[in-house]
């Protein structure tokens, strides 16, 4: 059988281009249907800057930035959130230090104001420091417990040895307790800062707002970041498998062969391929095999992880701990035959359907919306990228994926950290 593809030109959102006085760029997207205003923004910087020892300093400072600004402690900010329904959070991934806004349109001034407040006058008050990092030390003593946490901590650190993306971005109970608030104020100094930084603006806000208000909030920032020079890297330890002992009855697998970033000429190929391998939810190889004809698994998938240095193909699934091998055995066939044979040409079609089909769900609301086009930002895809993708998708052939199946699925080799008791 064959699956008629119909192409999917009409892009689930028509983004602007804004640049401020300050120089900021701003992309952005009007829509009139609700009186929202949704922003997300992202700095380059986050976990991979924490200085040696100090891991967990970009995550600690990100959660305190909401926590007092200004003249508000952070009761009296948190009220002020609180009073104009205005949901206003931080955070921190190895990459990125991001942010986001929501607020209703007649809260804006008071919105922005606050935003401002946290990005240029944080306190880090030392109760709030102490609150936050015991909070954060709670739970990662919850974690140990999980073997899930345990077994992705266990993966990175075996994936990406003395790097950055080795080091949990939360931290250690071994490093939080050493960090001052000078270390905190020094890593917001050092990121938070114009040069690199992406802004989206979704909502009912017309561009001459836009750029009056972006500037308002982040244009007393400074010019530029102060950030460490992070050195590209390479997913170790393939061949490896690594048993992290948890005395549970079902064991958690983590898995990854090498990957392809965003920028890469192969990446939407590599994409389409992933949907056949692991990406797609119920209809992708590895959930047909593991779940439904052996019943292995609740669940099992695959997707492209890509960081500022590196990527890779990540999976995970869980199964009973006498059916690990059995469950590993399935899922590195699968990856083999798809290695050797490829996508058979109506699974290759469908996932092209697919992936063309279901892009505009991401753009279903307005804070959906901005937090899709600030990482197309931060990748460096273009302000057209969302207009251009679904052709892109469309496009792929059978020698694009497997061009990009030989570069991602290499010769099949896998690491693969298993925590539990698993019976191999």
């Amino acid at each position: 059988m064959t699956v008629a593809v119909t192409p999917v030109t009409a892009p689930p959102a028509q983004v602007g281009r804004v640049i401020t006085p300050a120089g900021i760029e701003v992309w952005h997207v009007e829509s009139h249907v609700v009186p929202l205003v949704a922003l997300a923004f992202l700095f380059e910087g986050g976990a991979a800057q924490d200085p040696a020892g100090k891991a967990g300093v970009a995550q600690l400072m990100a959660r305190l930035l909401d926590e007092g600004a200004g003249p508000y402690p952070s009761a009296a900010f948190h009220e002020r959130l609180a009073d104009r329904a205005i949901e206003l959070s931080f955070s921190a991934g190895p990459d990125t230090l991001g942010g986001s806004l929501k607020t209703l349109t007649r809260n804006a001034d008071e919105a922005f104001e606050l935003l401002r407040l946290a990005l240029a006058e944080p306190r880090f008050d030392e109760a709030d420091v102490e609150r936050v990092r015991a909070q954060t030390m709670a739970s990662l003593r919850y974690q140990m417990k999980d073997p899930g946490s345990r077994a992705t901590k266990r993966f990175f650190a075996e994936a990406f040895p003395g790097h950055p993306y080795g080091t949990p971005t939360s931290g250690t109970l071994e490093s939080l307790p050493g960090i001052g608030r000078e270390d905190l104020v020094a890593a917001h100094r050092r990121q938070a800062a114009r040069e690199r930084l992406k802004v989206v603006v979704v909502g009912a806000i017309g561009a001459d707002e836009v750029a009056r208000r972006v500037d308002g909030a982040f244009a007393g920032l400074p010019a530029t970041p102060d950030l460490a020079e992070v050195p590209a890297v390479s997913l170790s330890g393939l061949g490896d498998r690594h048993v992290v002992e948890v005395d549970v009855p079902q064991s958690v697998i983590r898995f990854a062969m090498n990957g392809l970033s965003w920028t890469d000429p192969d990446f939407v190929p590599a994409y389409v391929l992933n949907h056949v391998l692991g990406g797609g939810a119920f209809t992708s190889r590895l959930f047909q095999e593991v779940r439904e004809t052996r019943g292995l698994a609740y669940s099992v998938g695959t997707s492209l992880a890509t960081f500022r240095r590196t990527a890779m193909t990540w999976g995970f699934t869980a199964t009973k701990n006498e059916r690990v091998a059995e469950a590993l055995s399935v899922i590195t066939g699968e990856i083999d035959r798809l290695r050797e044979e490829g996508p058979s040409a109506e699974e290759l079609e469908k996932a092209k359907a697919y992936l063309t089909g279901s892009y505009a769900l991401g753009f279903d609301t307005s804070t959906k919306i901005a937090n899709q086009l600030v990482q197309i930002a931060f990748n460096d895809l273009g302000v057209d990228y969302v207009a251009r993708r679904n052709a892109l998708v469309s496009a792929v052939t059978p020698d694009d994926v497997r061009r990009a199946g030989a570069r991602m699925l290499g010769d099949g080799r896998m690491l693969t950290v298993i925590a539990g008791k698993p019976e191999i």
